[in-house]
């Protein structure tokens, strides 16, 4: 690649439950081959991933979580509900493990740019199945990446990540490979579909409006899914 080109997909409307959100994405995507990257939330949004507080009764396990974070007893229930494993809770932060293998703040339970503020929104149940049916809306020669905003241990600010993938293989492995030099790499593997998120996620800013972005200059193709891009705990070195 020598060149990528980014644009923000316009006029899509709001989102709802029970909306194909293919269907919506399908005309707005330009021709030719290419990356589209979607938001969680609105993949989120059309699954109905969607929860009411109102409706939430905290058990005595969120009661003192929540009187150790500082955070709603309700919206801690909720974050229990998506979590494997506390990785960490201190006033203002609860850093959690999801089913899906991914460690995030609140589990990924979010409420920017919910309906209300009685509204949680829940990471997509299988973020790799949301991508496959999009690219099917799609056609094959494009590939999708859902996309969400993590934290990133040691560096401050926020970035989009992949949390989901079809249609392209989401690392890209140049060990065995040699650099200008000539010496071997031994330990280069890129996290493309990160990279690509990441891209994204500057045409996305949270007042914008704007969930989805078509990249340009990156030839689909390979396979893999999420799980790709998490460390196996066996070698992680800081759990």
């Amino acid at each position: 690649m020598t060149e990528l080109r980014l644009r923000a997909i316009a006029d899509l409307p709001e989102v709802r439950p029970g909306d194909d959100l293919g269907r919506l994405l399908a005309p707005r995507v330009p021709a030719g081959e290419g990356v589209l990257v979607v938001a969680q939330k609105i993949v989120s949004k059309a699954e109905g991933r969607i929860v009411q507080l109102s409706q939430v009764e905290p058990s005595p396990k969120a009661e003192e979580l929540a009187g150790k974070t500082e955070k709603d007893p309700r919206l801690v229930e909720v974050i229990l509900g998506e979590t494997v494993r506390i990785v960490r809770a201190v006033p203002g932060v609860l850093i959690c493990e999801t089913r899906h293998g991914l460690i995030c703040a609140n589990a990924g339970v979010d409420q920017s740019n919910a309906a209300d503020d009685d509204t949680a929104l829940l990471l997509p149940a299988d973020p790799d199945a949301s991508a496959r049916r999009l690219r099917r809306a799609l056609g094959p020669s494009r590939a999708v990446i859902v996309s969400d905003t993590f934290g990133r241990p040691w560096r401050e600010g926020l970035v989009d990540v992949a949390i989901g993938v079809a249609g392209l293989a989401p690392l890209q492995d140049q060990r065995g490979t040699r650099d200008r030099r000539g010496r071997l790499l031994q330990v280069t593997v890129m996290a493309v579909a990160d990279q690509l998120a990441a891209a994204a996620g500057i045409l996305m800013q949270k007042e914008s409006g704007r969930p989805a972005v078509w990249i340009e200059g990156v030839q689909p193709g390979g396979s893999g899914k999420l799980r790709d891009l998490l460390r196996d705990p066996a070698r992680d070195l800081f759990r």
